[in-house]
């Protein structure tokens, strides 16, 4: 499969290196192609390709948006957006605000009944957009490994074609997958991001996962 990457730092970096892994084809997407950071990823990961986030959402059979949530509905506006219509795009995004953690705790820049995902839903009504690996570090999100077993990815979406695609990508990942239902339910999934993060600015924990117990 052709995977495109909108975003180049480090969650791309990762996601595109794991994608490479499973044998499918990946181009990174940036403002900036040619910035020493991605000449280093392609050198490392042999047969990446790298473009501009147009050039990259035009390759790209299925979608991967991984850039801060504050660039995010910018990011898309350079893909063109045509080029999103009908594909599954992958979200990793979370809308975090610019202001440091309080005694740990991140600070939202979406309202309480409102995400960021329903934001780009909005922006593009005829892609497919599934929120996943938000909720987790990026050394993480390929093949975590716990004593207590797989971690839980809890995702959402308005297509259910699309989440039975990400979660085979999920299970090819090395996690079990949560479906929470359509994009509203991002409003619950982004905050776990704060979540995640406070045992990490508490306690320099940072290699934990979520797991649903039912």
């Amino acid at each position: 499969m052709k995977i495109g990457i909108i975003g180049s730092g480090i969650v791309a970096q990762v996601m595109g290196k794991a994608f490479l892994t499973e044998g499918n084809e990946v181009m990174m997407g940036s403002r900036d192609p040619q910035k020493d950071s991605i000449k280093k990823w392609k050198t490392e990961n042999k047969g990446a390709k790298s473009g501009s986030f147009a050039e990259a959402a035009a390759f790209g059979e299925l979608l991967v948006l991984a850039v801060a949530g504050h660039a995010a509905l910018q990011a898309l506006e350079a893909t063109g957006l045509k080029s999103l219509e009908g594909k599954t795009i992958i979200d990793i995004t979370n809308p975090l605000s610019h202001e440091p953690p309080v005694n740990g705790v991140l600070k939202l820049s979406t309202a309480a009944n409102s995400s960021l995902m329903e934001e780009l839903q909005e922006l593009v009504p005829k892609a497919k957009f599934v929120k996943a690996f938000n909720s987790v570090g990026n050394t993480q999100m390929y093949k975590p490994s716990y004593k207590e077993g797989k971690p839980t990815m809890f995702i959402c979406g308005n297509d259910g074609a699309a989440k039975k695609q990400v979660t085979k990508i999920l299970d090819a990942f090395g996690w079990e997958t949560e479906d929470m239902g359509s994009v509203e339910a991002a409003r619950a999934i982004e905050p776990l991001c704060v979540l995640w993060c406070i045992p990490g600015f508490l306690r320099n924990q940072w290699t934990h996962s979520f797991k649903l117990l039912k």
